[in-house]
Order: C-alpha cells, then sequence, then structure tokens
C-alpha cells in the first residue's frame, strides 16, 4: 500500500471506539493514575520533539551573501488571472501564479494588508518575515486561506526570485538535497453527484492519459451532506478494486461526508478491498473525531488539505490522528510552512502526500516534494492548467509512465511568457484601506 501499518492493538482500538460511538464511553474502565500519568509523559515528550523541529530554520540564508531587498511586489491581473512580480533593488525579479479561484476573492488582502509589510525588506528574512507578517496590522485574525492563499503568492514569487540568484531550483532553498527528481502521481477523480458508473468511465480514462499506478476516488457526499445518488460509495469502492486488480495503489477522499460511526463503518469497507489511505473522514476541523476513527480502523488515516495551523498540525501529529499528512502548499502558505509540517511528520515516522490547488500548483508541489525525504510513493495529478503559457526548459511537466520530472532550472524553473504578462494590469491599493 506504500503505508506503514499502525502498531497499536487492533481488538482494543476496536473496542474503545465502538464503546465511544455507541454512547458508552462512561462504561469504559477509567485508567489508572499512573497509566494516565505514563501516557502523559510520552505524549509531553512527542511534544517537546517536535518542538525542537520547528526550531530549525527552513530558508537556507546562508544560500545570499548579500542582501535582497524589495523594491517592489506587485499583484497583477487579466479578467481572473492573478500573477504576482517581485523585484528587488538590484534589479532580480521573481514571478509566481496564485491559486486564482481563491485570488480572485482574496486579492484586496494581498494589495493592502500584505504587500505594505514586505516592501524594503531582505528576501534573505523570508522565514522570519512570515512570522511578522502574521501579526502585522493584525493578518492574525485573518487565519486560513484568507491569509494564506496570497502569502504563498507572495512566497513563490520571492522564491522564484531567490533561486534565479543562487541559481537553484527553489526546492533547494528549502532541503538539503533532491530527493525525488521525478514524481509519481496518483489520477484523481473529483466526481460526486454521479452514479458510481460514470465514475468509472472517467477514472479508467484519466488512468490511461496519465499512466498512473494509483488513484484517489471521492466518497460520500462532502462535509455531511447526504450522497447522491444514494449508496454509491458501497458501490464504487468494490467496482474500482475489481476494473483495477489488486496492483493498483487506491485511495478514497471523504472530504469529511462522515460521523465518527460512519466514518469508521467506511473505514472498513475501504479496508476490505485494500484501499491504501482514507482521507477526511470527517470534516477537517473534529480532531478528536479524526483519532476516533484513525484507532479504530487498520487503513491509514489521510488529512490536513485544509488545515492553516502549525499548532494543530503538531497535535494531530504527536496524537497519530494522522498517519499520512496533505499540506497543500497554497492553502498552507507555501513551501517553508509546509517544509516544517513535512519535518514534524519525518520526526514522528508519518509522510507527507500535499494536497494540490489552483494555478500552478502542482508545479510547486513537486518542487516541495522533491526535497522531503518522507514524502508519499504517489502525490496527486489533476493535469496541469494550461490556462498559464510558459516554457520549461528542463520537463515538460506531463506524466510519462505515471511520472512526472521536476524541473531544474533556477527558481520555478519556468518562464511565463512576457507578452502574456503584459496583458496584466497592476491591481492597485486602496487609497486608505481600513484596518481595525
Amino acid at each position: 500500500s506504500g503505508s506503514t501499518p499502525k502498531t497499536m492493538n487492533t481488538n482494543r482500538r476496536k473496542f474503545i471506539a465502538s464503546a465511544l460511538v455507541g454512547g458508552a464511553a462512561a462504561a469504559l474502565p477509567r485508567p489508572s493514575h499512573a497509566a494516565a500519568a505514563r501516557g502523559n509523559e510520552a505524549l509531553q515528550a512527542k511534544y517537546a520533539k517536535l518542538d525542537e523541529v520547528l526550531k530549525q530554520p527552513v530558508l537556507k540564508r546562508q544560500l545570499f551573501t548579500s542582501p535582497v531587498i524589495i523594491e517592489t511586489l506587485e499583484l497583477l491581473r487579466l479578467n481572473n488571472s492573478f500573477i504576482c512580480h517581485v523585484r528587488s533593488k538590484d534589479g532580480a525579479e521573481g514571478f509566481s501564479v496564485s491559486n486564482n479561484s481563491q485570488e480572485q476573492s482574496l486579492y484586496a488582502i494581498q494589495v493592502n494588508r500584505l504587500k505594505p509589510f514586505f516592501i524594503g525588506k531582505d528576501a534573505r528574512d523570508l522565514e522570519a518575515l512570515f512570522d511578522e507578517v502574521y501579526v502585522y496590522q493584525s493578518n492574525y485574525k485573518l487565519q486560513s486561506l484568507a491569509l494564506w492563499v496570497p502569502l504563498a503568492t507572495i512566497e513563490f514569487a520571492i522564491s522564484d526570485m531567490l533561486g534565479r540568484i543562487a541559481n537553484k531550483p527553489m526546492g533547494l532553498l528549502i532541503g538539503d538535497k533532491i530527493h525525488h527528481p521525478t514524481v509519481p502521481v496518483y489520477r484523481a477523480n473529483g466526481e460526486r453527484d454521479v452514479t458510481a458508473e460514470a465514475v468509472m468511465v472517467n477514472l479508467k480514462r484519466q488512468v490511461e492519459e496519465s499512466q498512473a499506478k494509483a488513484l484517489k476516488i471521492k466518497i460520500g457526499g462532502r462535509m455531511s451532506h447526504p450522497e447522491f445518488p444514494a449508496g454509491r460509495s458501497e458501490k464504487l469502492i468494490p467496482m474500482v478494486r475489481k476494473e483495477f486488480g489488486d496492483k493498483m495503489v487506491c485511495y478514497a477522499d471523504s472530504n469529511g461526508s462522515y460521523g465518527v460511526e460512519e466514518g469508521i463503518k467506511f473505514g472498513k469497507l475501504l479496508q476490505e478491498y485494500k484501499f491504501a489511505f482514507y482521507e477526511e473522514p470527517v470534516p477537517f476541523d473534529w480532531y478528536e473525531e479524526t483519532k476516533a476513527v484513525a484507532d479504530a480502523v487498520d487503513i491509514p488515516m489521510a488529512g490536513g488539505e485544509q488545515e492553516s495551523s502549525l499548532h494543530a498540525f503538531r497535535w494531530l501529529i504527536a496524537n497519530d490522528a494522522l498517519d499520512i499528512v496533505q499540506a497543500d502548499v497554497y492553502y498552507f502558505g507555501g513551501l517553508i510552512r509546509c517544509m516544517k509540517v513535512a519535518r514534524m511528520a519525518a520526526a514522528m515516522g508519518k509522510v507527507h502526500t500535499p494536497h494540490i490547488s489552483g494555478g500552478l500548483g502542482y508545479l510547486y508541489m513537486i518542487h516541495f516534494v522533491s526535497v522531503i525525504p518522507n514524502a508519499g510513493p504517489y502525490h496527486e495529478f489533476k493535469g496541469l492548467s494550461q490556462a498559464i503559457p510558459f516554457e520549461c526548459k528542463t520537463s515538460d511537466l506531463s506524466t510519462k509512465g505515471g511520472t512526472v520530472t521536476v524541473p531544474t532550472g533556477p527558481g520555478s524553473g519556468i518562464e511565463i511568457d512576457p507578452a502574456f504578462i503584459k496583458k496584466h494590469t497592476i491591481v492597485p491599493r486602496d487609497r486608505n484601506p481600513v484596518v481595525e
């Protein structure tokens, strides 16, 4: 399955989980004070280890011997296409593409709340600057996608610039070496509200096109909504295994469709059909419930795509609520913060299989995956956006035999068509933005 089996006693886990979901928690025997103390000591030791990991710097500042002062940081727009352009006082430049589906609602945050902070700052201090901008003008109140998607857009542009200065791909600004010059993919099918048979038609085509050795399906109705048509998931899960055979690595994503009891039910069904991970069985911010499902089933538990807090990831990892961590490079604020999560996961023997979203998310994601030693065996592929014209001299970024070659050129490794960039106009800052 490409994942480490859980070592906790299965019978004990099933007993505890069934008692909890059956409303019999009060009838469970209480642990002794000594046992509780030992458990607390073990958890505190995990937290201490993770805190040491978080203290370690990520960005390789030593690659730059002189200041890189940010002179301009513009957000450019063409309809709902957003490009970030950074320039240093010495004339170095970097570009990034935002998650356009999110940025069209969030661009005002980037130009009014975030851009002013970075002007005149030394880009070599990017890691510390992210900590500072979090509290600048109370930006922490925007926690989640509203803050981190615009900041990721800024980070990718600055990383592109720094990579060009250092003549290194952006992954090597945060990692010691390239662990994965090529990235094996899983083909994700995002369909809901259609029959299991309709999903299979498209899934077979998607797998054939990508030559992927792994795939992912959607189950449930998303965030606790009833699925349509009813019974679709129970039909789809065995259908996928029968169609693709035992050699295909199969994943399933519920997107928070279930409560604990139903989440466990589907976890056991996925287990029966040898699926390799089970993603977000309950709503993403139900941390204790995520752990309850994880403790009750043997299929590896995946999650974290919606997470925006390092401290929450610390809890999820230390408490073994997740086996496979999935921080999204846009949603979580860029490469540096995602590397901190990957390091925490590695310290606890867990893998990082990042979620991807919009724009050129796949490009930034494979740069990240290339430098993390605990990368999962397969990584999400939905097809690369054709909306952004660019040239990449070191990879065509397509799947060949189910793998994609990571660009080795400096920065992002791509050159966005200058004529396309020129069609964009600068998004102006409001003259008197109100910040409370």
